[in-house]
């Protein structure tokens, strides 16, 4: 008896995260469109179909699902951009990989709303408290990531000349610009960005 019950609560842990995961990742997705304040949990039970008090027992507080949203986000990119960039050789090619593997993810939108940590940026770069604080973590370590990824470049003798952490900044100025003629329909500016973007890594 005890390894049936065992089972059947491995079975329900099992559930539990997958119903968290996929109510996380559809948070995420509104909050693309709508911002993390148009996540909520009456919205996202109207919009899977199940029960409040289900998304309640998981989640607890909006908060939490903000949280958990940002989470999902993060996952997504990690998923989309760095993970396949890994797979390149270190130095300008892993750097150029990471880029147009972020542009694509704009250009060609896993999230409605386009460029998740872009939407939650803005919005919440005011605002402090805990969703404030992972919003800013979640892009610090980025940006540290791509400035370390071009500090190894510049060790290989690429890109060299500049300050690591400046280039860095501008390219992620770029592409956020890129993101934003994006959502408005402005294909030419996005293209003028993609090549703001090769010129600096050139």
């Amino acid at each position: 008896m005890g390894g049936m019950t065992e089972a059947i609560t491995d079975q329900r842990l099992v559930k539990g995260a997958r119903s968290r995961a996929a109510i996380a990742r559809r948070a995420a997705d509104v909050a693309s469109v709508e911002g993390l304040a148009g996540v909520s949990l009456g919205r996202l039970a109207a919009d899977l179909g199940i029960s409040k008090s289900g998304i309640a027992t998981l989640f607890k507080t909006k908060e939490a699902l903000q949280l958990a949203a940002i989470r999902a986000g993060r996952d997504v990119f990690v998923e989309q951009i760095i993970t396949p960039a890994l797979r390149v050789p270190r130095g300008l090619p892993r750097v150029r990989m990471l880029v147009e593997r972020w542009l694509g993810y704009i250009t060609d939108p896993v999230f409605p709303g386009g460029c998740f940590r872009a939407a939650v940026l803005a919005e919440f770069d005011s605002r402090p408290g805990p969703v404030r604080d992972a919003v800013a973590a979640d892009h610090e370590d980025w940006m540290t990531f791509l400035t370390e990824e071009i500090r190894k470049a510049q060790e290989l003798g690429e890109l060299t000349g500049r300050n690591a952490a400046a280039l860095a900044f501008e390219i992620d100025a770029i592409v956020g610009a890129a993101n934003v003629a994006r959502q408005l329909g402005d294909d030419e500016r996005v293209s003028i960005a993609r090549r703001i973007v090769e010129d600096l890594l050139h």
